[in-house]
């Protein structure tokens, strides 16, 4: 297996944005954005396209993203996930507007507890070759621990072998961020790297701090080859100065010859 890029579309008020993750909340005046984009959604789903980059997510950070979701879902369909929102009441209507898979986490949780008859019934609804769990996390002691509501709320599901072999039945992939850096492009936290490549059976995108084109191939040998990465805040497309683009998309076209 090779790691790859893959690339991303986060929406935030009909936007693409690139925002620290760990400053959403309610409160738009603690929002740090390191980026607003003056291209549209399509624009950025038609280039991915273009490019031959495949399952890139589009995330709907907050409510208002749901038409400038739809519009990337157009301009690729079949080519790109979709989260943020997604629950089994709407998860087919989101395949139906071109979603390769649905992204969905907050949804499938009580009261910070995991639900298994919300994700019995996301299967029921599209079947587990659709969907996508996001699992993203803050480290906690020596704990990974998944959140959700905008990353500011801590469950009591802990990443572990154990926990994504119980999940690996009902969903395709796994997406999980780290929340202590993503888009602050200080660097990849390479021990969650590692344990993601030890413990997962299935394909599992990670994103949070990378910050230069050497990143996919620390990710590559941290991960063993097991595990994709995504570049955000660093990307000179999204304003970045540490990773050109067109070097990503080299680096995946070289993984396939």
């Amino acid at each position: 297996m090779q790691a790859v890029f893959r690339p991303c579309i986060d929406l935030h008020a009909g936007q693409v944005k690139q925002i620290v993750g760990g400053t959403l909340s309610d409160d738009e005046g603690e929002l740090l954005i390191n980026f607003v984009a003056s291209e549209s959604p399509a624009w950025f789903a038609r280039k991915f396209q273009q490019d031959g980059l495949l399952g890139g997510h589009v995330i709907m950070l907050g409510p208002g993203n749901d038409a400038a979701a739809r519009e990337a879902l157009a301009a690729y369909p079949g080519g790109l996930q979709v989260g943020g929102g997604v629950s089994a009441g709407n998860a087919a209507e989101w395949l139906d507007a071109g979603a390769s898979h649905v992204i969905v986490t907050s949804w499938l949780f009580e009261r910070g507890a995991l639900s298994q008859e919300r994700l019995a019934a996301l299967v029921s609804a599209v079947g587990r070759d659709r969907i996508v769990l996001d699992l993203s996390c803050r480290k906690r002691g020596d704990e990974y621990v998944v959140m959700t509501d905008r990353w500011q709320r801590y469950t009591d599901l802990v990443l572990s072998r154990s926990t994504l072999a119980s999940l690996s039945s009902s969903c395709s992939e796994f997406l999980i961020h780290a929340v202590d850096v993503e888009g602050l492009s200080r660097g990849i936290d390479e021990r969650l790297v590692e344990l993601l490549a030890e413990w997962t059976a299935l394909p599992t995108t990670y994103a949070g701090g990378a910050r230069s084109i050497d990143d996919l191939a620390r990710v590559q040998r941290l991960g063993h080859g097991r595990i994709d990465l995504t570049i955000g805040s660093a990307l000179d497309l999204f304003g970045g100065q540490g990773v050109r683009y067109d070097d990503a998309v080299a680096f995946n076209r070289a993984q396939t010859r």
